[in-house]
């Protein structure tokens, strides 16, 4: 029997059940994702929880702070008892402590599923019980979310984020793409909900093919692929504010500025053209470590063609990291091209998937949130704050908010510990609420830091509606195998929760979740024309109609309607931020030299090429690419040599928030100075005596803080580090083995 499915990297064809389990990509698909390749080894991987668990001393001790949490070893209980220690759990702390104190942790991607979608289960289940605290925003675009809508307006920055110029039109009419940080081909197979047709990467060819060349600005060479047409500008990380700066300033001096465009379309261009005396080439040089004459030509070829600026998600995870968006806007806004086809302004090309990857004229089915009662939020990446600080107050986008004396953590659908910075402050977090309640396929280590661990199913295991933004088919997601173990749809879960708490007709209104996939789909097919729910089933797929890839941003703002900011312009200075007196972000587009730091490397922590985010670490795609079982950190053979380190060694990587064991790759497509190690190797915190995590996780090293008083986003993208060899006894590896209490 062969079954249709989708993931985040793709949808794919399943053949065979168990471990004989086989999976191939959907036909039709021009560039498959490699991620398809850890699917089968993870489906009845060893590390899948299997029955519901209790941590030991939550259920001889009972609720409350416990540092022994995430140390401790797991209990396996029935189903019937489980859901009743959750249930009263959840019945005791609302009823003591409040709905606020209640916080649903469900940020992360877990399935690609429509109706499955952790996130929604467990919002729902949460809000029709009476509410929870909850996060906004992401650790991916923490930044971008707030300053954006101050600079172009809500739905300019919505339509920046999600519905950028197309590919096709890139391909078409763009001469010269500036990339400040990359276009990065490997994270493009990655989209939320999925993707039936990986195209980018032909886009990509087409368009050079045509003569479009590619200047990437990054740290590293291969944040633009070596098949594309391009130059490297190899700056130093945290400096292309810096450059853009002092590309505006040539633009300006040499009138190559459309001052015209700035008059029209702007408002506050007269406080940045002041602000760039003393921003010269000479200047950034210095700063950037490249040469002053790449920045003077290329602020003249820029002005010579029609030119994109684009700017990748990664630079806004770091300090300040608001500053590269709106100086990227400015310099975008001086070339006078914006709302031009293949011109303008982009954010995100290479980021994903779905960027400039077509639109479609209506949403997608969805399972249907009622509204949360409570109203306290807290941005996403303060989650650690949020635990460890009730009471006390936060900035955040112009007001002042409280922290939630959190009680029970409630978490569905992500993994903390491979998004958060700082684990160690993390795992003190953690250690504060009186329950933490975790729902997983694997025992990763989010699960370990719970008290009660429930098994959910997987894609395979169940059924659901696929489908990404912008796609091109709806995938019927149909069940391949049978449950591992006794793992439950999460659907099923909060069924029968609510069920203890008096409202599983609220949550289930009567269906099951078969018939709540069909009510969703013919709910959204209705105006459509399209075939009924078994028809569509039986076949697997549905090409979706309307579908358009011809955008072009913000050309309706061109043609004279307003942006819905304040001044109906892009505001290159916004009195809005401006007035809330923040000054590691004021009104405009301003430079922060990088912190200083005693540690000599530069560590960039970007997405894996090989699984996404921590996602699947057990496959086989992300396991062929360690080194001796450990992440690998890319060094420049010439740091290495300064070191001692050969290529294969485990090495140590440390500064003062933490240290990693990984496996050295010694690579020049790092800028000297630089070195890089992926995010999403699971945390592994066994050896304390050795290091902070033994596998490689680079979060282990990352600073736990903000932006900026703006919007509090993720800084992690980027920390500065030491690397030793490591020539001591070696840990063995525990990640990967579940935590359970043997007779």
């Amino acid at each position: 029997m062969t079954a249709s499915s989708s993931s985040h990297w793709g949808a794919f064809l399943v053949d065979g059940t168990g471990s004989g389990l086989t999976v191939r990509p959907r036909p039709g698909d021009p560039d498959p994702s490699p991620l398809l390749g850890n699917i089968a080894g993870a489906h009845r991987h060893p590390s899948r929880v299997a029955r519901p668990a209790v941590r030991k001393g939550w259920l001889e001790r009972g609720p409350g702070p416990d540092p022994a949490r995430g140390d401790e070893a797991f209990v396996e209980v029935g189903w019937d008892t489980a859901l009743d220690l959750v249930a009263a759990e959840l019945r005791r702390v609302r009823r003591d402590h409040g709905d606020s104190a209640v916080y649903g942790g469900s940020y992360g991607w877990a399935s690609a599923g429509r109706f499955h979608h952790a996130q929604s289960q467990l919002n729902r289940f949460l809000a029709l019980g009476g509410g929870c605290t909850r996060s906004v925003n992401s650790y991916s675009l923490g930044a971008s979310l707030v300053v954006l809508p101050h600079i172009v307006g809500r739905r300019g920055a919505h339509a920046v984020i999600r519905r950028g110029t197309d590919w096709p039109v890139i391909a078409a009419h763009t001469d010269l793409l500036v990339a400040f940080g990359g276009v990065r081909t490997a994270t493009t197979f990655v989209t939320p909900g999925g993707r039936a047709t990986h195209d980018v990467r032909g886009h990509l060819r087409a368009a050079t093919a045509r003569g479009l060349r590619v200047t990437s600005v990054s740290p590293l060479r291969d944040d633009l692929a070596g098949e594309l047409r391009g130059d490297w500008l190899p700056v130093r990380p945290g400096t292309d504010v810096a450059v853009m700066l002092a590309l505006a300033h040539v633009l300006v001096r040499d009138g190559l500025a459309d001052h015209d465009f700035l008059a029209s379309h702007t408002v506050g261009a007269d406080r940045f053209l002041a602000s760039l005396a003393g921003r010269t080439p000479a200047w950034a040089a210095g700063v950037a470590g490249i040469a002053a004459g790449d920045i003077e030509r290329l602020a003249h070829r820029m002005a010579a063609g029609r030119t994109l600026v684009t700017v990748s998600w990664s630079l806004q995870r770091a300090p300040h990291g608001e500053q590269p968006l709106w100086a990227g806007l400015a310099l975008a806004a001086l070339l006078g091209q914006i709302g031009l086809p293949g011109g303008g302004f982009g954010h995100g090309y290479g980021s994903m998937g779905d960027v400039g990857g077509g639109t479609l004229p209506y949403g997608l089915p969805t399972f249907p949130q009622p509204p949360n009662p409570v109203p306290d939020v807290i941005p996403c990446a303060l989650i650690a704050d949020l635990l460890l600080r009730p009471g006390e107050t936060f900035d955040y986008d112009g007001g002042v908010h409280t922290f939630a004396d959190t009680r029970l953590v409630y978490w569905a659908g992500g993994n903390p510990f491979h998004h958060h910075q700082d684990l160690a402050r993390l795992r003190t977090a953690f250690a504060r609420p009186d329950t933490v309640v975790v729902h997983e396929p694997y025992w990763t280590a989010t699960a370990r830091h719970a008290d009660v661990v429930l098994p959910v199913t997987t894609t395979l295991e169940r059924e659901d509606l696929g489908a990404g933004r912008g796609d091109t088919h709806l995938v019927a997601m149909q069940r391949a195998d049978a449950p591992y173990a006794e793992a439950r749809d999460e659907y099923a879960i909060f069924a029968a929760l609510a069920g203890r708490l008096g409202y599983a007709d609220a949550f289930t209104e009567g269906r099951t979740a078969r018939q709540w996939l069909e009510h969703l789909y013919e709910g959204w097919r209705a105006d459509k024309g399209l075939p009924p729910f078994a028809e569509f089933w039986a076949a697997g797929e549905l090409a979706l109609p309307g579908r358009r890839d011809d955008t072009v941003l913000f050309a309706g703002f061109r043609a004279g309607e307003p942006l819905d900011t304040p001044s109906g312009r892009i505001e290159l200075h916004s009195a809005t931020v401006a007035g809330f007196g923040y000054p590691d972000c004021p009104g405009g587009p301003t430079w922060f030299p990088p912190p200083a730091s005693a540690y000599p490397l530069s560590l960039i922590c970007n997405q894996p090429a090989g699984r996404l985010h921590s996602q699947l670490d057990m496959g086989a795609e992300s396991q062929r690419r360690k080194v001796r079982g450990r992440e690998p950190v890319r060094l420049h053979p010439a740091d290495a040599a300064a070191r001692g380190i050969a290529d294969g060694d485990l090495v140590r990587v440390h500064n003062d928030v933490g240290s990693v064991l990984a496996g050295a790759a010694l690579d020049d497509a790092c800028r000297p100075g630089v070195a890089q190690l992926s995010t999403g190797a699971w945390f592994d915190h066994s050896a304390p005596d050795v290091a902070t995590c033994v596998h490689g996780n680079p979060n282990a090293l990352t600073a736990d803080a903000g932006t900026s008083r703006l919007a509090q986003g993720c800084t992690g993208q980027v920390t500065a580090v030491e690397i030793t060899r490591y020539d001591g006894p070696v840990p063995p590896l525990r990640t990967f083995t579940p935590p359970l209490e043997t007779a």
